[in-house]
């Protein structure tokens, strides 16, 4: 943080053009880019939206304030800030606007829309929702001395201010617009983004057109795009026909594999670990659940490194992990891993000690439901494989699994023995990815029902920890005392597969389906 602080001091200034490096391909201007979208956004707001089916239709109409930088993730750059600083107690984070930047509709943005945004997200007036309220409650002011400047004043130091600046989510609107109706994004877009929109045919698909008044001279390239609403298993189907080039959330293993074996001389594949995980909740509010012999002891059957070999042939299910990603930088290495609960190597001592651990507590024949969403990736596979696991130190369970909406009220009221669920989030930030390790006082996702207060203040903690190294060791104790309390434990992350055709060029891989996907840099060699 420091090092980022330092350079913002100094005026750094980030800028994206349409030019291509020296050495690299030329982009080619043209084309509509046709891609696959397994579901559908609920509505067109921005604020109110967390999936992937409004991100990818919907983004490329808008700008935000940071992005992501493709190339170099999780480096952060400007998209309408040209420039920032941070005041050296993180109190003070001033960005300075690209000039000339208009609406689609003709209007200048300025850093009027910028707080009138900001200020619906973080205080939306009465019938907005805003789903990210919380990461905002920092700000105790926005001010705007001149047209291209705006000044958001914290309360308090946040370690996550710029990354949550860089949300997908934080679409800038227009202030005049908000004034007239603060709820006019659920259903009308207008961005200021690289895509003017021109027609959503519902369960068909969404249409978006080169906007020529982009402030990024050159771009975009694409004449425009066409995002088809299919459900997950005519993907492969529509790739092979030619309907579409991509799907951009994910494929599984043997569906990358089809595809590469019908057309691999048309396909290119990209894959990863996504910053997407599933982990298994127990609800200390029922017993035996309260008790840590029989929490530790169900997290210690289970054969991780054994499941990800033979997983990840038939699921998005791979790399093993705390709860951070495996590789991002304040994720705890294998070495400290394996030597947690849960994670050791050796399975079978792991079961022995689970045994004795449920014999201690008195929880030998254990019998319980495990609550369950009814979709196919990565959650079907996910629990068949744990029940099995329990199976081997003799716990039976009964696989209950119901469609999301229900799946989610019931994890809300705490109407479950154990449960799986995921941790997803659009970038690698413990902020964001602790928030359900929480208690329900701290966090209304905190749906173990633990009491435990010291996971509260060391999440508090690196929140407010701007030194890089200090915010690490914060992170990965909690990472470790997480695991070893067992309220609720890691199960395996996902790994992101993206295959696409090759004509699709400088379309960049990311650890998230949330970002990058403004398509303004994108082209097509037709």
């Amino acid at each position: 943080m420091r090092r980022l602080i330092a350079l913002a001091a100094l005026g750094a200034i980030f800028m994206q053009s349409g030019l291509a490096p020296a050495g690299a391909e030329a982009p080619k201007r043209g084309g509509t880019l046709a891609f696959a979208v397994v579901a559908e956004p609920p509505n067109y707001d921005c604020h109110a939206n967390t999936s992937f089916a409004f991100v990818h239709p919907v983004a490329p109409h808008y700008s935000t304030l940071l992005k992501f930088d493709g190339k170099n993730y999780p480096k952060i750059i400007g998209d309408l800030a040209k420039s920032w600083t941070v005041s050296p107690d993180g109190l003070t984070y001033t960005f300075k606007l690209h000039d000339n930047v208009k609406f689609h509709d003709g209007s200048a943005l300025t850093s009027a829309d910028v707080k009138a945004s900001y200020e619906r997200i973080a205080n939306p007036p009465a019938g907005v929702v805003s789903v990210r309220k919380a990461w905002y409650a920092d700000i105790s002011a926005i001010e705007t001395p001149d047209a291209t400047t705006v000044v958001f004043k914290l309360k308090a130091p946040n370690a996550s201010m710029l990354t949550s600046f860089a949300s997908p989510f934080d679409c800038i609107y227009s202030a005049a617009r908000l004034a007239q109706n603060p709820r006019y994004p659920e259903t009308e877009v207008m961005g200021s983004g690289a895509f003017t929109f021109v027609k959503y045919e519902k369960g068909s698909y969404w249409e978006g057109k080169r906007f020529d008044g982009y402030f990024r001279k050159g771009l975009p390239h694409l004449d425009g795009y066409k995002a088809y609403f299919v459900k997950s298993n005519a993907v492969v189907p529509g790739m092979l026909g030619g309907q579409f080039d991509a799907e951009f959330r994910s494929r599984n293993p043997s569906e990358r594999d089809q595809l590469l074996a019908k057309a691999k001389d048309q396909v290119v594949v990209k894959e990863g670990p996504w910053v997407g995980s599933l982990m298994i909740v127990f609800n200390t509010k029922r017993k035996p659940f309260d008790d840590i012999r029989v929490r530790q002891a169900l997290h210690m059957a289970i054969d991780r490194w054994g499941g990800s070999g033979n997983l990840s042939k038939i699921s998005i299910l791979k790399p093993v992990g705390g709860f951070m990603r495996p590789g991002f930088e304040m994720a705890l290495p294998e070495s400290e891993l394996v030597k947690l609960p849960g994670f050791a190597k050796d399975i079978e001592a792991s079961r022995a000690k689970a045994r004795q651990l449920l014999k201690e507590a008195g929880a030998e024949n254990l019998t319980f439901k495990l609550f369950n969403r009814n979709v196919a990736e990565p959650y079907t596979p996910g629990g068949i494989y744990v029940i099995d696991q329990w199976r081997r130190i003799g716990v039976n369970v009964q696989h209950e699994q119901l469609e999301t909406k229900l799946y989610q009220q019931g994890v809300l009221a705490g109407n479950f023995d154990v449960a799986i669920e995921f941790i997803n989030d659009f970038t690698d930030d413990p902020t964001a990815q602790f928030s359900k390790l929480l208690t329900k006082k701290a966090s209304p996702t905190g749906f173990s029902g633990h009491e435990d207060a010291k996971l509260d203040e060391m999440y508090e903690r690196q929140r407010r920890a701007l030194v890089s190294a200090e915010r690490k060791k914060i992170v990965q104790e909690m990472d470790k005392y997480a695991i070893t309390t067992a309220y609720s434990v890691p199960y395996l992350w996902y790994q992101r597969i993206i295959v696409m055709n090759k004509r699709i060029k400088n379309w960049d891989f990311s650890p998230s389906q949330y970002i990058l996907q403004d398509l303004s840099e994108v082209w097509l060699d037709q």
